[in-house]
């Protein structure tokens, strides 16, 4: 949603101003093409144009060396044979050495320009990368990771094959046909430049034409593979669901729902290149049979010779190939932007919370908190905190409880500054959150949360991430400290066990200890434990517990909890209700009241005694 509940959209552009958007998408490549921060990029870029034309000249002077080696092989009155065989010998080897050297400096400028296309490449995917990074909870808690994925893949692709071919093959094919069509000009008439000129314009008219409709059909292909992909990359994560309520067969309809639509959108795809094909061959071999008839009737003539009939018989067929090239290559373009649209459109997304210009880094002293008349919603049409105040003191611990759907982890989140607050303030040492920057600030606040994800590497990488650079002492002593080292050396591998998707390959006390290990190490003056040990059984919880408390000694700690049994040691509790305070106090003093703690004291501890009995049955 957007900041006033508005869902934040990303689709292909609205077909007004299309083309505008491709040109728009043209200019923003050109920066890496021509980057300004790096000489050696730029002075690639200058002799890869270099190379190119020199390509070009040779290319196109080759025919006329083949012309020369055809009119010398045809006698003439007074020569001598030797001389005929001496010549074109002197014109073939021209002839072959040109082509080498055209090939040759083709070669060369791909090497050259290499470098330039994918430093490109990687800055834009690495910008995109960082980009998603600075958009809002909010916008990935709406988009499909798989989708998303996608998107930035064929994006990149897509920017590849535009910045490589865009400059090498359009543009020097382009000159390259208007220099031919000035040569035939020039050494014959009119005519022969008129026929390749209309073959070139009615085969590039067709190609652009049919294929501005075949990006159509190719948009929708791209639609539905990142929906097949994303529905697959989806039951993948959730593999334990599907087993749970066996529904195998369910998911997979789901994918080849998106898959025959994919299909569909194939085989249009395919048919309509046929077409497209088929016409483009059409349209060179009448411009071929009209320029060679044109030849023949001059050489009936005795207005030309055999080698003119040769040249530019050569030179429409030397152009098929670039024809032919510009044809893919155009197809290609069409398709690199529509790849990139998403990519785009990513791009023009703004972050939802930003740093304020020159904001100086968080001064952590004692690190207390305090949250002043916070006011907050996701949604205009529901309020999830209303006047909400309270502080933790430095040292502190303050637990946060009360029934789901309260707002309990929704203060987590504002603390992290991954929203920011409609009304009020939240200040960290008498610093508003909202004027320091948001790295200084997630640096000072170390986080367990109830459902801990780990990155799908080692044990020894998930610890090491609370502090990259971190020796691997300092990574023992962390897992020391949160009771897990035991457990680690006890496996096979050590602290190079691969966690799995997710973690998936660890219990959940386990995770939950790598957490711990990890805000250890990250050694952050707060500490906010959400909902930490709400999905493990009694008996680890218990050790958990031990653990936390160890952790947050000395630290300002603030708990969020729905098992009341483990904040009742906090130095506050805070009730919310509804998005707001209801009540507050220490434990002891809370159940005096007989208010909304005591009931959901009393009702907790009569489930616990009612479990405890089933578990003695």
């Amino acid at each position: 949603m957007s900041r006033r509940g508005r869902p934040m959209t990303i689709g292909p552009p609205r077909p007004k101003g299309h083309f505008r958007d491709e040109l728009r998408a043209l200019g923003w490549l050109a920066p890496y093409l021509w980057p300004r921060d790096s000489r050696e990029l730029r002075t690639r870029v200058v002799i890869a144009v270099l190379l190119l034309l020199t390509a070009k000249l040779l290319t196109i002077y080759v025919p006329i060396l083949y012309k020369h080696a055809v009119d010398a092989l045809s006698p003439v009155p007074g020569s001598g044979t030797k001389a005929v065989v001496a010549v074109p010998l002197a014109l073939i080897v021209a002839y072959g050495f040109a082509r080498v050297m055209s090939q040759g400096f083709n070669e060369l400028r791909t090497a050259v320009f290499a470098k330039v296309s994918q430093r490109a490449v990687r800055r834009l995917a690495l910008s995109t990368f960082r980009h998603l990074h600075a958009l809002p909870l909010r916008f990935h808690l709406e988009r499909r990771t798989g989708g998303l994925s996608r998107a930035i893949e064929r994006g990149t692709s897509g920017i590849d094959f535009l910045l490589s071919f865009m400059l090498f093959n359009v543009v020097p094919t382009v000159f390259e046909m208007l220099v031919v069509c000035g040569i035939l000009w020039r050494l014959y008439n009119w005519a022969f430049a008129a026929v390749i000129f209309v073959t070139i314009v009615a085969y590039i008219t067709f190609t652009f034409s049919v294929t501005d409709w075949r990006v159509r059909v190719r948009r929708e292909m791209n639609e539905r593979n990142t929906e097949a992909n994303s529905k697959a990359v989806d039951a993948m994560l959730n593999f334990e669901t599907v087993k749970y309520f066996a529904n195998e067969e369910y998911e997979a309809r789901r994918y080849d729902a998106s898959l025959r639509a994919y299909e569909r959108a194939a085989v249009k795809s395919d048919t309509s290149l046929a077409a497209l094909n088929l016409g483009q061959a059409t349209i060179i071999a009448t411009g071929l049979v009209t320029i060679m008839i044109l030849a023949g009737q001059g050489v009936a003539a005795a207005k030309m010779t055999v080698g003119d009939f040769v040249l530019v018989n050569a030179y429409l067929v030397q152009l098929y190939t670039p024809l032919s090239f510009l044809g893919v290559v155009y197809r290609n373009i069409k398709q690199s932007l529509t790849d990139i649209e998403q990519m785009t459109a990513l791009l023009a997304v703004k972050p939802e919370i930003q740093d304020r210009p020159a904001a100086p880094a968080l001064v952590v002293g004692a690190g207390g908190i305090a949250f002043r008349r916070v006011g907050f919603h996701y949604d205009f049409r529901r309020v999830i905190l209303s006047d909400v105040d309270f502080t933790v003191p430095p040292g502190a611990t303050v637990a946060i409880v009360g029934p789901s759907g309260a707002g309990k982890s929704t203060i987590a989140r504002l603390l992290f500054r991954f929203y920011d607050v409609d009304t009020g303030s939240i200040e960290i040492d008498g610093q508003d959150i909202r004027d320091v920057t948001q790295g200084s600030l997630r640096r000072a606040i170390g986080a367990v949360p109830q459902d801990t994800v780990l990155f799908n590497d080692t044990i020894y990488y998930n610890i090491a991430y609370g502090r990259p650079g971190a020796t691997p002492a300092e990574i023992e002593q962390a897992a020391r400290l949160a009771r897990i080292d035991d457990f680690v050396r006890s496996l096979p591998e050590g602290y190079e066990t691969i966690v799995g998707e997710r973690g998936l390959k660890l219990s959940g006390g386990e995770k939950q200890r790598v957490a711990i290990a990890r805000v250890i190490l990250k050694a952050p003056s707060i500490l906010i434990f959400d909902e930490a040990t709400s999905a493990l059984d009694t008996k680890t919880e218990r050790e958990i517990q031990a653990s936390l408390a160890e952790v947050s000694a000395g630290r300002t700690t603030l708990v969020i909890a729905h098992r009341l049994s483990t904040v009742v040691d906090a130095d506050e509790i805070l009730v919310l209700d509804t998005g707001r305070i209801v009540e507050r106090g220490p434990h002891n003093q809370l159940l005096l009241r007989r208010g909304v703690y005591a009931t959901m004291w009393a009702r907790q501890q009569e489930a616990e005694r009612r479990e405890a009995a089933l578990v003695a049955d």
